[in-house]
């Protein structure tokens, strides 16, 4: 799934890649997949893009928003999005299937779950879009310490880190894979309460959060994840699916992986000690 490093990494690869190519055909739901969202007719998009041309792209929070012509595409997390060049073997199974006048392509696939959006500029009315435009990201200055401060205030004590990090759109595109490292970094659990967090703990996550995510984008994203070309994020993750069967490559411990509010956490419990 798309979080802030990959949606940032994404964006610059489609502007890169992609700007400057005219849209020939959309094909869209040639595959039926049951949590693929459209806005509308998905049968209209071909008529609405196609022969305009691709301007650009910006991540928005966990997702990729493309410019086309007087339109925008939002292709939310759950959406793979990947580059195909003239001559490439094109996946049968897709969501949407984007060809160029230069006979390249780019194909989306859904994974779980996941939205391929387009509409107006400036017409997306959609309640949690809005939201994530009106936030800061943590990659800007804007999001700086009183702003993290205060968001944590406003959750309330009894909450936990994780359901402040990653729930509640309180921090769009923050999610449960990016969470785990930015714990490990500020050396705490993801069960622990606010109200338990000592003299220090909340300049740590900041720091955490800010550090983590911008290591996380330098890298090229996770490499859980996969870019516009298919290829694995350079960030090598500390804690994840990849890496709880090895030592805490702190102290040396075994890293302890539970369910927990809807997905997996991972934690070194000698590292990362529950208040």
């Amino acid at each position: 799934m798309l979080e802030i490093p990959e949606s940032q990494v994404m964006a610059a690869q489609i502007s890169n890649t992609l700007g400057g190519k005219t849209i020939m055909e959309a094909q869209t739901a040639s595959s039926p997949h049951g949590f693929a969202w459209y806005r509308g007719d998905p049968a209209a998009y071909n008529g609405l893009i196609s022969g305009h041309m691709i301007t650009g792209a910006q991540a928005v929070g966990g997702q990729v928003e493309i410019f086309i012509g007087h339109m925008r595409l939002l292709l939310h997390d759950g959406v793979n999005a990947r580059y195909f060049l003239p001559g490439d073997k094109l996946p049968e199974k897709h969501q949407l299937l984007l060809r160029f006048s230069d006979d390249s392509a780019l194909v989306c696939t859904v994974q779980m779950y996941g939205g391929i959006i387009l509409y107006e500029v400036n017409k997306n009315d959609n309640y949690y879009y809005l939201i994530v435009v009106a936030k800061p990201n943590p990659l800007t200055e804007a999001f700086n310490e009183d702003y993290f401060v205060e968001l944590i205030r406003a959750a309330g004590p009894k909450l936990s880190l994780k359901a402040l990090l990653a729930t509640e759109q309180r921090i769009p595109g923050l999610g449960n894979g990016c969470l785990q490292d930015i714990l490990f970094r500020a050396r705490l659990h993801p069960q622990t309460k606010l109200l338990a967090l000592e003299e220090g703990d909340m300049l740590a996550l900041f720091k955490a959060v800010k550090g983590t995510l911008l290591a996380m984008t330098k890298g090229g994203g996770r490499n859980t994840e996969k870019d516009l070309f298919g290829k694995a994020g350079g960030y090598s993750t500390i804690l994840s699916n990849k890496t709880y069967n090895q030592p805490c490559p702190v102290c040396g411990g075994a890293i302890i992986r539970k369910s927990y509010l809807g997905g997996n956490v991972y934690f070194c419990p000698h590292c990362q000690p529950q208040r």
